[in-house]
Order: structure tokens, then sequence, then C-alpha cells
């Protein structure tokens, strides 16, 4: 079977021509259009509690909740939230890349496997240097930091304990429902 590997640009083409309707649930993955999972009630309580526990990051992060990410000519993903550096001022004429991220994190109700074997990959491909992904159906946060190649040289599952971004502790049980 032939297929056709879009980039980022065709991408943004699809949306601007009306192909992908501008509330189409999708994201671009080596070129290929996925579908993302509908966000059911858990998953948007941890999201706003993530925010809510994240926002004393304010002026040292610039917090971005489910907004593009450009992770490469044919991938454009769209995180549950991100941490990326400021001033959020640089990003008003491109979108952020890998580059640009000081944590991401996904929140997995029926997309653990996509988030760890997908997603993670092309985050660490990207140089992203942690992600969270938090696991709704086992009540953990999977960890992972110093991506290397198509991995990360640390990883662990907190079921307890504190999350640590810049200087800011989160115990994990204020993380899970």
């Amino acid at each position: 079977m032939l297929r056709h590997r879009f980039s980022t640009e065709d991408f943004h083409r699809m949306y601007e021509a009306g192909i992908l309707p501008e509330d189409a649930r999708v994201e671009l993955v080596e070129g290929e259009i996925a579908n993302m999972s509908p966000i059911g009630k858990k998953h948007a309580y941890v999201l706003n509690t993530l925010v809510d526990l994240l926002s004393p990051l304010r002026g040292q992060a610039v917090l971005s909740i489910q907004n593009p990410l450009v992770l490469g000519p044919f991938t454009e993903v769209y995180p549950d939230l991100a941490l990326l550096k400021p001033p959020r001022t640089r990003y008003r004429d491109r979108l952020p890349e890998g580059e640009d991220v000081l944590l991401l994190v996904e929140v997995a109700d029926t997309s653990l496997d996509y988030d760890l074997n997908v997603k993670v990959p092309l985050y660490a491909r990207a140089g992203v240097p942690e992600v969270w992904v938090v696991d709704l159906a086992r009540d953990r946060v999977h960890v992972f930091r110093k991506p290397a190649g198509e991995g990360y040289g640390e990883r662990e599952a907190l079921e307890e304990g504190e999350l640590k971004v810049l200087g800011l502790n989160i115990p994990v049980k204020e993380v899970l429902p």
C-alpha cells in the first residue's frame, strides 16, 4: 500500500482549507494523522489539578495547555501540558519545538500504551528533558529524564513521593484523582 506522508506545513494547510475541522482532535505523528483519545472526567480533573499545582512557576516557565508542539518537519503533537522556556513572547510568531520544553505532561486514561510507546520516544528524540505520564488506570506517574536517542536514561513509576520541577515539589498523591 502506498502512503502519503504529510509535513507540518501540509497539516496546517489542511486546517486552513477546512479539510480538517478546527475542533478535530488529531495530531501529526511522523507524517501520519492520528486521532487523539477523548478527554474524560478524570483526565480533565487531573489536568486542571496540574495547572493549579504548577501555577507558582509563572514567570519561570510558560504554562501551555493542549497546544501544538512541533517535533520535526513531520510531527506536531498536542501534549496535555507543557512547561516552556520563557518569555511567552518568543512563541508569538512560531510554535514551540522540543528545545523550548522544560517539562511535558501527558494524562493517560485510555492512551497509556500510545503515550509510552509512541509519544515518549518522540519526546526523547526531540530532546525534551523531562516527561511525566500520569497513568490514571494504575494511579501512578511515569517519570522520564535524560533523553538519549529513542528513550530516556532515567525512568521511574511513582505511586507516592514527590515530583520536582524548577524547585517546586508536588506530592504525587495530589496529582492523582
